[in-house]
């Protein structure tokens, strides 16, 4: 599960090859969300309101990388990191 963001304690990670629709998941203090690419809805899992609302705003500013990255995991190929929220 390849590593592409660290932020404020927050891991955001992509799987090789995973199910639609496109998503990441972003870890913190042992709690994991599954987040649609396309909407930032939370899919599965669930983060502190705090850090989930992190995750929104790095993930609004970085859609199209994620986008990119989400194609490149899908095609088995080595994803590029994205910029932390500052």
């Amino acid at each position: 599960m390849p590593r592409i963001c660290e932020f404020f304690g927050i891991i955001i990670t992509m799987y090789y090859n995973d199910h639609s629709p496109p998503h990441f998941h972003a870890r913190y203090s042992g709690n994991e969300a599954t987040i649609l690419i396309e909407t930032l809805e939370v899919y599965e899992g669930s983060l502190p309101r705090r850090a989930l609302a992190l995750v929104g705003e790095w993930a609004e500013q970085h859609r199209k990388e994620l986008l990119i990255d989400w194609d490149l995991a899908r095609k088995g190929k080595k994803l590029k990191t994205i910029r932390p929220l500052d």
